[in-house]
C-alpha cells in the first residue's frame, strides 16, 4: 500500500513534509532523499515503497498465478480455484469443459475466485480467463476424467467406468439414477451363468422400485460391444424402452450387439474395472424361478450404494 507521509527522526510526521493532494511524487521523493544521512535506516525502505505507489489501477493489476480444480466430475457442478492478485468476480472464462462458466460472488476474494459451471465433456479441454478490462489472465487446460460409479453390494464393490462420449444419454440416464439415489436397495435380480448379471429394478421381494424416470432412446449403434464386464442397459423387446435396469456381461454377447435397424441390440455405456471377480461370484450363485421371476438368485444381491467417484 502507498505510504501518504514522510516519518521524522522521532517517528512523528513532519508538517513540512505532510503529502498534500497536489504534490508530484518526485517531488516528495526528493525531499526524503536529502534527509537520508539525518533519518534511521528504515526511513529508507519506505522511501523505496513510495518509488513503486501508484503503479496503475486494481483492472490493470490483475494477476492469476494458479487455477486448480476442487471438484471437477462429468456430469456435476465444477468447483475450479483461481488464485492470484486483484481477482475479480467480474472476470469471464471460456472453456469446453462445462456449460455456463461463471464465477461466485459469494465465494470469491481477492486473492481466490471460484469458478462454478455444469461439466458436460470428459478428457483435456482448454480454458481462457479474462480480466475486467479485457485482458487474457490466464490460458490452459484441466482435464476430466472418464465417470466412475462405485455399486456397493452385499456380495463386494463393483466399480464401472463410463462413457459419454460414445452414449451421452444412457450415461446421463444412469448417473440421474446414481445421483438420487435411486439405485440403494435394488437387486440383481436377473443373474444367468455364462450370459448376464442384471439389476437395477427390483428391490427385496421382487417388488417393483418406484420413481423410475422416462424411457430413453437406444444407443446401440455407437461402436461399443457387448464383450464380458461390458455395462449396458436392459429394455423390453421395444428399442426405445430403457429406463433404470442394466446388466453386465459375462462373456462375449455378440447376440446382444447392434445388427441392423430391426434387431438393433442393447446399448453398452460402459464396463466394469474393478471387481469383476465379484461380478463373477454373483454369477456363480444358485438361481430358481420366484414369484414367475426366472433365474433369481436364491440369496438376496442387494445395491447398497451407488456412488459416482470421479
Amino acid at each position: 500500500a502507498c505510504l501518504s507521509c514522510a516519518l521524522d527522526q522521532e517517528g512523528k510526521a513532519p508538517a513540512t513534509l505532510a503529502v498534500q493532494p497536489k504534490l508530484k511524487r518526485a517531488s516528495l521523493r526528493k525531499k526524503i532523499l536529502m534527509m537520508n544521512n539525518s533519518l534511521p535506516a528504515a526511513l529508507i525502505v519506505l522511501t523505496a515503497l513510495l518509488t513503486g505507489c501508484g503503479g496503475g489501477s486494481a483492472e490493470d493489476n490483475q494477476q492469476i498465478t494458479q487455477v486448480q480444480a476442487k471438484t471437477l466430475r462429468y456430469g456435476q457442478q465444477a468447483v475450479i480455484q483461481v488464485a492470484g492478485q486483484y481477482l475479480r468476480a467480474d472476470m469471464t472464462a471460456e472453456t469446453g469443459l462445462c456449460k455456463n462458466p461463471v464465477f461466485n460472488t459469494a465465494q470469491s476474494v481477492p486473492g481466490l475466485a471460484v469458478l462454478n459451471c455444469s461439466v458436460t465433456t470428459t478428457g483435456v479441454q482448454a480454458i481462457t480467463i479474462t480480466g475486467s478490462n479485457g485482458q487474457t489472465l490466464y490460458k490452459g487446460s484441466l482435464t476430466v476424467p472418464q465417470p466412475q460409479v462405485l455399486l456397493a453390494t452385499s456380495a463386494g464393490n463393483i466399480t464401472v467406468e463410463l462413457n459419454p462420449a460414445a452414449a451421452p444419454v444412457t450415461v446421463n440416464n444412469f448417473l440421474s439414477y446414481v445421483g438420487s439415489g435411486y439405485y440403494r436397495s435394488t437387486l440383481f435380480h436377473r443373474v444367468i451363468a455364462g450370459f448376464v448379471a442384471q439389476g437395477g429394478g427390483y428391490t427385496t421381494g421382487l417388488v417393483k422400485k418406484p420413481g423410475q424416470l422416462a424411457p430413453i432412446a437406444l444407443e446401440s449403434n455407437k461402436g461399443l460391444l457387448n464383450s464380458r464386464s461390458s455395462l449396458a442397459m436392459a429394455r423390453t423387446s421395444a428399442p426405445n424402452s430403457a429406463t433404470s435396469e442394466f446388466f453386465i456381461n459375462l462373456v462375449d454377447n455378440v447376440s446382444l450387439d447392434y445388427q441392423s435397424e430391426s434387431n438393433p441390440g442393447y446399448a453398452v455405456f460402459g464396463k466394469v474395472v474393478q471387481g469383476m471377480d465379484i461380478v463373477d461370484a454373483i454369477a456363480a450363485a444358485q438361481t430358481s424361478t420366484v414369484n414367475g421371476f426366472a433365474n433369481v438368485p436364491l440369496k438376496e444381491v442387494t445395491i447398497t450404494l451407488a456412488l459416482q467417484t470421479q
